[in-house]
């Protein structure tokens, strides 16, 4: 009778998975998420709770993000991305059968997807630089029957070129520029799909390669761990109050604080611009537009958790000054 009930309580809990794995992907489908039948088949396919021991069956198939390593201050450093996300991407990368692709940032779950993808003719390599993540990531993979993804432990800006040319390089942390290894890769007309630091503002562009050039053909707004290792890029603070109130810049920052002296100050200015934004409708392009057209763009942290909005009005008075 203990076995029984043992038994019985293992189906429950499969049974259990399975009604949420198949919730979630409805959710996908219905919210425009998933577009293809097969994406939509390797989501229903992949056991995303096994990617997810941490937290409860119910998180795991939430559509948000689980967290699966921070550090001492309470960084995110690696997490198996949203399903909304990972489906976004995986739509965009458009991968196929018999593809050969490259994931930077393991995780498990997304490899798996893209295994799902590839089917047994492809092949699937994903590479972290922390041994922690690449052995999580290799323990899921085993458990969830993916044993044929390669796990990679190296410095991504280099990619891999022992199983390059890639049809796809799929990344899944925040760069600030494309490493040349990762285009130099990529066959004619192969996929990267790379979440950007556009300037502040964080922007995931599929990119499709032409000879010698990279053909953006969508973007989509996003957020992603940070990148390190070589690839990392600091982002300096011009402090304005003390530690309560900073400018924070991609590039180009002002050489001292003296040249903001007192900006803080002075009387506000509002300026229309005889824009109308229809309701519903994403400021995400505007954002852009700013950011690439005006030198000085920045964001403004404040209080004590340090966040941070876009700072049109100080990046226009930084250019003039």
């Amino acid at each position: 009778m203990a076995g029984m009930a043992q038994d019985t309580g293992v189906l429950d809990d499969d049974q259990r998975a399975g009604e949420a794995r198949a919730a979630l992907v409805d959710k996908l489908l219905a919210d425009g998420r998933i577009t293809t039948s097969a994406v939509e088949a390797a989501f229903r396919a992949v056991p995303r709770h096994l990617f997810a021991p941490e937290v409860s069956l119910e998180a795991a198939y939430a559509d948000h993000i689980v967290r699966t390593k921070q550090d001492e201050r309470g960084t995110v450093l690696s997490s198996v991305s949203a399903p909304w996300l990972q489906a976004r991407m995986l739509e965009s990368s458009r991968l196929g059968p018999g593809m050969r692709c490259l994931e930077v940032g393991s995780g498990g779950y997304n490899a798996a997807l893209m295994a799902e993808l590839v089917g047994p003719a492809g092949e699937v390599t994903t590479v972290d630089i922390d041994s922690e993540v690449t052995e999580r990531a290799s323990r899921c993979l085993a458990a969830a029957g993916y044993d044929q993804v390669r796990v990679v432990l190296a410095d991504a800006e280099d990619g891999l070129p022992a199983s390059a040319g890639y049809d796809v390089i799929l990344v899944t942390a925040q760069a600030w520029d494309i490493p040349p290894a990762w285009t130099g890769q990529l066959v004619d007309g192969g996929r990267l799909v790379v979440p950007l630091r556009l300037r502040g503002l964080n922007r995931t562009v599929t990119f499709e390669s032409r000879g010698e050039w990279l053909e953006s053909t969508s973007v989509l707004y996003s957020g992603f761990v940070a990148m390190r290792g070589a690839g990392a890029h600091g982002k300096p603070t011009l402090p304005l109050d003390g530690e309560r109130i900073g400018l924070v810049f991609d590039d180009d920052p002002p050489e001292s604080a003296d040249q903001l002296a007192g900006v803080l100050g002075t009387p506000r200015v509002d300026v229309d611009t005889g824009v109308d934004f229809p309701k519903m409708v994403s400021f995400e392009t505007l954002q852009l537009w700013l950011a690439t057209m005006f030198d000085g763009y920045c964001h403004l942290t404040f209080g004590e958790r340090k966040k941070s909005i876009s700072s049109r009005r100080l990046s226009a008075w930084v250019t003039r000054r």
